[in-house]
């Protein structure tokens, strides 16, 4: 997804199914039945919750040893042990998710933004999140370095400096995480061409998703 693609999509970002119309659908072909039983199970509880299996499941791990899958899975889990608030770690990863337009992982971080606290708000503030009143000096803080080393792979003295004043160093270390294991995910999505799932879809519904990977 190294096109271009506007952050204005944010706060449509939960129409199903989106994918740029120019390039179409993932590089390759979904996989429904995985060879492994591992896998085998986490289909069927993914689907069982979500009404399909997610096109990183069957387009990338499918594909690849189960340690892979465990891994991510991993990722996601050591989310819980980081310092910083839930609220704040989650508008960071969508913030770079944006920068690198992966549209599969800024989704999901709103899925997962309205079963945990009830609405986007935020996410759809976040183009505007150096003037919006719904962000924190620390938040805009942590966001301009967040932005910073997802778009230049660098970052300015005093831009960290700004930071330091918020954070300790602990937290910075959670937001470096953050900022990387996020990348991770783009670049599997964006390698793979892998757009949407239309999650938020499934929150707005309350229900799942229509259409089960098969």
């Amino acid at each position: 997804m190294q096109a271009h693609v506007s952050n204005q999509l944010l706060p449509d970002i939960n129409k199903a199914n989106i994918q740029r119309p120019e390039e179409g659908g993932p590089f390759l072909a979904p996989i429904g039945r995985p060879p492994g039983l591992i896998l085998k199970i986490v289909f069927f509880f993914v689907r069982r919750q979500f009404g399909k299996v997610m096109a990183p499941l069957t387009v990338f791990a499918a594909r690849m040893p189960a340690a892979f899958g465990s891994f991510y899975g991993k990722v996601g889990q050591l989310d819980k042990k980081l310092r910083l608030p839930a609220r704040t770690a989650m508008i960071i990863r969508e913030r770079v998710a944006s920068i690198n337009t992966c549209l599969f992982c800024m989704d999901a971080a709103r899925y997962f933004a309205m079963k945990q606290f009830g609405d986007t708000t935020r996410f759809d503030a976040l183009e505007q999140y150096k003037t919006s009143p719904l962000f924190t000096e620390a938040e805009r803080a942590a966001l301009d370095y967040a932005t910073e080393l997802t778009r230049d792979k660098k970052v300015a003295p005093e831009t960290f400096v700004r930071l330091k004043r918020h954070y300790g160093e602990r937290e910075i270390c959670d937001i470096v995480w953050l900022v990387a294991s996020e990348h991770i995910y783009n670049l599997t999505n964006i390698g793979l061409n892998i757009g949407s799932d239309g999650l938020c879809d499934v929150a707005a519904q309350g229900g799942r998703a229509g259409g089960a990977t098969s």
